[in-house]
């Protein structure tokens, strides 16, 4: 029995999960540590991570995937681990991305691209070209991202319309901020999840968390499967989500 057919047991009913889920990737350098093996392997298992969790949240409905996959910050970290973090991608992208578009998944990315590795932008991009019809499961990759960078981006833009004489100061507002986001489309995420205990955001969708539900799980990424997103999402299910408010909204599944 899942962990999600548990929580229908008990409260006598059914539920979609939630529409958008959001993942701090977090523990591979851990994972490999306690095996005294090199973090790139912690690396190299955690895509088979990912790729498991893409599969499971596309089984259990979840409209929306978003996962923390390289941070702006990270470019900090020792080169030869970021090479190792650049080939990983390039592969996923090469080797994934056909099973993907099969699929029907929606490949979204998020995060600074004009400074990249032209190579990298090139895969980025032929990622979301390729299966942009697709209507499944949108998963989104933040990518070169930070949520601070973010809103500094949505705040330039904003700028440049007001200098153009196109928008008054005054007509700012939380919409119109949200509006110029890196995907103003897509709805904020009901949960976000950590891995590896840790209990942060770490610059990851500060803007969209306003109101989502965090699920912080001590298992590191390299081990997160299946069991571990049902347990995450069961959780979620047990939360009374007010948004503010004194009573749950009505039609959010909460």
């Amino acid at each position: 029995m899942s962990h999600i057919e548990a929580v229908r047991n008990v409260c006598g009913e059914t539920f979609a999960p939630p529409r958008h889920v959001a993942i701090i990737m977090d523990g591979n350098g851990r994972w490999a540590a306690q095996r005294g093996l090199p973090r790139g392997e912690g690396h190299r298992r955690g895509v088979e991570a990912l790729r498991r969790t893409v599969r499971a949240a596309g089984d259990l409905g979840i409209d929306i995937l978003t996962l923390f996959s390289f941070s702006s910050e990270n470019w900090s970290r020792p080169l030869a681990e970021v090479r190792d973090l650049m080939g990983l991608l390039r592969r996923f992208v090469r080797n994934d991305l056909a099973e993907l578009h099969h699929k029907n998944v929606r490949v979204r990315i998020i995060g600074e691209r004009h400074l990249l590795d032209p190579e990298i932008g090139r895969l980025l991009q032929e990622a979301e070209d390729l299966t942009r019809g697709n209507t499944g499961l949108t998963l989104v990759v933040a990518f070169n991202y930070g949520a601070r960078q973010e809103v500094a981006r949505a705040a330039r833009r904003l700028a440049a319309e007001v200098a153009a004489g196109r928008l008054a100061p005054e007509a700012i507002t939380a919409e119109s901020i949200a509006a110029h986001l890196d995907a103003p489309d897509l709805p904020d995420p009901d949960l976000i999840i950590r891995t590896s205990g840790e209990q942060r955001l770490s610059n990851f969708l500060l803007w969209q968390a306003a109101y989502s539900e965090l699920v912080f799980v001590p298992t590191y990424w390299p081990d997160f499967d299946r069991a571990a997103l049902e347990s995450a999402i069961a959780e979620y299910r047990r939360r009374e989500r007010r948004f503010g408010g004194l009573a749950a909204r009505a039609g959010t599944g909460s």
